[in-house]
């Protein structure tokens, strides 16, 4: 069978607002997977999102700004189902089993933990056994194909292993076994944030999707950046602005701004030129999804009526690998 014409799956935690990074790093990706035939879930994953964020009203307000920023930007509900995480409790159920399967060893091994723990995030044991229902999100679908960038290939990794070893302790092929589905190396894009290093919201270097006007400028202006004046050529290679501008301008302007940078002389753009153009970009490039998301939100009810009906759908294929699961290991 052809990628085409497989099961796709991927979430997204709602934790903030979601940025750059999340826009080019999956949802971007994730609009443009549903192109292919095949079923395409994507969740809000709001249980994940408890290992952090312990507000319930601000949890709420999250899940339904992660939704609206799905839909605005272009995911059609036509083509791929949209979901809160929390509509489908049988995931909990599959994390149970595949715990009591799961050596620790594995998830001790966990790069995420190990990141979060060292951010000063206390480690709870939700964080410990995030990796389990990360699992158990995967499985529940017969997911067959997991979009992933470069660092969550662990993830997928140990859910192949918990499959795996689920299947081989109760002789039975419950549960498929997902692969990961790599960027191609022209999307695999860098997304910087303000101060150079990954864009996230916990290193408050983040900037929003749908930041706009005055805002928008001042939060560009904040990127980091040297003193040099314009006139002094510089290497664009080593300014991390240059990778922001490479996401949103046409290839022959952006080779333009990089000779005429490399150059310096009179004439030569400064930082503040160069910030400039990247807050003009980032409006013309958001415009159409920014009309969009206005009307999501003057219109709730139909937001909630995407993710009900998602939820409902999504249930029904994680009941169904529930009950085989169940069957297998002796239960109901």
């Amino acid at each position: 069978m052809s990628d085409a014409a497989r099961t796709y799956l991927s979430g997204i935690q709602p934790s903030g607002l979601l940025h750059l990074g999340n826009y080019f790093g999956a949802i971007e990706r994730h609009v443009a997977l549903q192109e292919r035939p095949g079923r395409h879930y994507y969740f809000i994953a709001d249980y994940h999102a408890l290992t952090t964020v312990h507000d319930a009203e601000l949890l709420r307000r999250n899940v339904f700004e992660t939704a609206v920023a799905y839909l605005a930007l272009g995911l059609d509900p036509e083509r791929a189902v949209l979901f809160r995480q929390s509509d489908v409790p049988e995931v909990t159920e599959i994390a149970w089993l595949l715990a009591c399967v799961t050596g620790m060893g594995l998830l001790e091994r966990a790069h995420s933990y190990k990141d979060k723990v060292a951010r000063g995030i206390k480690p709870s044991v939700g964080l410990f056994t995030y990796p389990v229902l990360m699992a158990a999100d995967i499985l529940a679908y017969d997911s067959e194909l997991v979009p992933v960038g470069r660092d969550q290939v662990q993830h997928v990794e140990m859910t192949q292993d918990m499959a795996t070893r689920f299947n081989e302790t109760f002789g039975s092929r419950v549960f498929v076994r997902p692969e990961m589905l790599m960027p191609e190396t022209a999307a695999a894009r860098k997304v910087p944030g303000l101060d150079g290093q990954k864009m996230s919201k916990s290193y408050g270097n983040d900037l929003w999707i749908f930041e706009s006007g005055k805002k928008l400028r001042k939060r560009v202006n904040r990127i980091v950046t040297d003193s040099r004046p314009p006139e002094e050529p510089k290497d664009p290679d080593e300014l991390f602005l240059f990778d922001l501008l490479a996401l949103f301008l046409p290839p022959d302007e952006l080779e333009g701004l990089r000779d005429a940078v490399r150059r310096g002389g009179p004439g030569a753009p400064g930082y503040g030129d160069l910030k400039a153009r990247l807050a003009e970009a980032i409006e013309e490039r958001f415009a159409p999804a920014r009309a969009r998301r206005e009307e999501l939100l003057a219109h709730p009810e139909r937001v909630e009526e995407v993710l009900s009906a998602g939820g409902a759908e999504a249930r029904r294929k994680a009941t169904e690998v529930r009950d085989r699961a169940y069957r297998a290991c002796g239960l109901r």
